[in-house]
C-alpha cells in the first residue's frame, strides 16, 4: 500500500546510459516517470541496506 507523502524537489546528475535506460523503461510503461523509477530504486536500496544491517546485528 502506498502512502502519499510530500515530495521535495531536487536535482541529480546521472550517467548517460542510466538516464537512457530509465527513459526506455518509462516509455515501456515499466515506470510512470523518471521520478517513479528513481524512487523505486532508492526504496529497494534502502530496504536491502536495512536487511543487511539487521543481519550484521545477528552475527
Amino acid at each position: 500500500m502506498w502512502i502519499m507523502r510530500k515530495k521535495f524537489k531536487t536535482s541529480i546528475a546521472l550517467d548517460k546510459d542510466l538516464i537512457e535506460w530509465v527513459d526506455k523503461m518509462v516509455k515501456m510503461k515499466r515506470f510512470a516517470s523518471r521520478t517513479h523509477a528513481i524512487e523505486y530504486a532508492l526504496q529497494r536500496l534502502k530496504e536491502r541496506s536495512k536487511n543487511e544491517l539487521d543481519l550484521l546485528k545477528i552475527q
